[in-house]
C-alpha cells in the first residue's frame, strides 16, 4: 500500500490559502519487514543520514522512505501531468521522471513528456542531485506545476534521466518537492515555494504542517496561513540559525530532569523529509542505553509506561516528546523511533526534528521573519 497524499482545494481567491491533508498508510520498511526482506534490503542499500546536511552539492537522502511518510499529488503542464511527490522541507529541488529516461525505477512511476505539454520550456542546463544510496542526472525545464489548485507558472523543475537501481524502484512516490531555502537548491533552481511567494499567490509567505499521531486522519500542510485550531496553546517562534535549511539551535536534550545530550548547545533541522529523529552517534549510544533499548533498537513494548520524556531546550523553552511519539509499534513490536548519524566534526553536533518530534506539535514555516513556529498539540 502507499502512503498518499491528497490534495484538496480550501481557497480560490486573489491570495490563496491553499490545504493539502495527509493520510498515514502501511509504510515500505513494514511491507519489507513482513515478507522476510528487510534485512537483506538494507544490506544492499546503505545509506548515510549526514549527507544531505553537509554537501559538496545538492543533497537529498531519502532514506527514511520505508516508515511513514507523506506523499501529495501535483500537476505539471498543460494538458496536467500528475505525479505523486514527497513535500520535503529538507531540500529544495522539485523533480520528477521524465520519458528520457530508461532506469529502472523510472520504468516503473509515473514519468513527465514535454512533448504532450504546450507550455513546456526546454533548457540546455543539466541537475546532478547525490542521495546517500546513489544519484540522480536530468536536465532542467520549465512548465506550469499546480499545487492543490495554486498555478505556478514558468516553474524550473529537473527531468529525471537516470535514477540509482533498486533505491528509487522500491520507492511509493515519483519524485520531490522542496520546501527549504534556494541557497541549498541543485543548480540555482528556484523552489516552488518561492514563486508562489513572489507572484504573491499565498496569503502570507509562510507554510505550516500538521501531521495526526498512530492512524488518525487530518493530517495536512496549509500553504499561505496559520491554522488556529492547531495553535491555540500558542506559538513559540525560534529564529533560524541558517537561511538553508529549517535550521535552528538548541540549548540541550534532557531526560529524567538531566541533560543527557547535546549540553554544549547544538544544531536541529526540523525535516519533513525525514520519518525518525536523527541523533548523532554518540547521544544516540547514550539513549540507547539509558531508555534499555536493544543494539537495533528494539525496546519491550511494556516498557514504553515507565520511559521519561525526551525535551528539547531550545530558544529559552522546553519541547517534550513522550515515549508515545518516540516509540514504534509495528506487528506486536516497538523499536525507538532514533537513528544514529555520524557528522563531520568541524560541523558540530547536528539533530535532524523528522516526524516523530513534528507530530507532536503544530509547525509554521515562516519565510516573511525566517522562523519555525511550534504549537503543542
Amino acid at each position: 500500500m502507499k502512503l498518499l497524499l491528497l490534495l484538496a482545494l480550501v481557497g480560490l481567491a486573489q491570495g490563496t490559502q491553499t490545504r493539502v491533508p495527509l493520510r498515514r498508510m502501511k509504510s515500505l520498511r513494514q511491507r519489507l519487514q513482513e515478507q522476510g526482506l528487510l534485512e537483506s534490503f538494507l544490506e544492499q542499500h546503505p545509506y548515510n543520514l549526514a549527507a544531505k546536511y553537509f554537501p559538496g552539492i545538492a543533497v537529498e537522502a531519502l532514506e527514511n522512505y520505508m516508515d511513514d511518510e507523506y506523499f501529495g499529488t501535483i500537476s505539471i503542464g498543460t494538458p496536467p501531468q500528475e505525479f505523486t511527490v514527497v513535500f520535503d522541507t529538507g531540500s529544495s529541488n522539485l523533480w520528477v521522471p521524465s520519458v528520457y529516461c530508461s532506469s529502472p525505477a523510472c520504468r516503473n512511476h509515473n514519468r513527465f513528456n514535454p512533448a504532450q505539454s504546450s507550455t513546456f520550456l526546454s533548457t540546455n542546463d543539466t541537475l546532478f542531485i547525490a542521495y546517500g544510496t546513489g544519484s540522480m542526472t536530468g536536465v532542467l525545464g520549465y512548465d506550469t506545476v499546480n499545487v492543490a489548485g495554486i498555478n505556478v507558472r514558468n516553474q524550473i523543475f529537473g527531468l529525471a534521466e537516470t535514477e540509482p537501481g533498486d533505491f528509487f524502484y522500491y520507492t511509493p512516490f515519483d519524485g520531490i518537492l522542496g520546501l527549504a531555502f534556494p541557497s541549498i537548491a541543485s543548480s540555482g533552481a528556484t523552489p516552488v515555494f518561492d514563486n508562489m511567494m513572489m507572484e504573491n499567490l499565498v496569503d502570507r509567505n509562510l507554510f505550516s504542517v500538521y501531521l495526526s499521531r498512530d492512524s488518525q486522519s487530518g493530517s495536512f500542510v496549509l500553504f499561505g496561513a496559520i491554522d488556529p485550531y492547531y495553535s491555540t496553546r500558542g506559538i513559540s517562534w525560534i529564529p533560524l540559525s541558517a537561511e538553508t535549511y529549517w535550521q535552528i539551535s538548541m540549548e540541550s536534550v534532557s531526560m529524567g530532569g538531566a541533560p543527557v545530550a547535546c549540553s554544549s548547545g547544538c544544531q536541529a533541522i526540523v525535516d519533513t523529509g525525514t520519518t525518525l529523529l536523527a541523533v548523532p552517534i554518540r547521544a544516540f549510544r547514550t539513549l540507547m542505553r539509558r531508555l534499555g533499548a536493544s543494539s537495533s533498537g528494539e525496546i519491550s513494548c511494556q516498557a514504553i509506561g515507565s520511559l521519561p520524556d525526551l525535551i528539547f531546550h531550545i530558544h529559552g523553552r522546553q519541547f517534550p516528546v513522550p515515549p508515545r511519539a518516540y516509540v514504534l509499534r509495528s506487528n506486536g513490536y516497538c523499536s525507538l523511533g532514533l537513528q544514529g548519524m555520524d557528522t563531520p566534526t568541524e560541523e558540530g553536533e547536528l539533530w535532524i526534528l523528522g516526524d516523530v518530534f513534528i507530530r507532536e506539535y503544530y509547525v509554521i514555516f515562516d519565510r516573511a521573519n525566517n522562523r519555525v513556529g511550534l504549537s503543542r498539540l
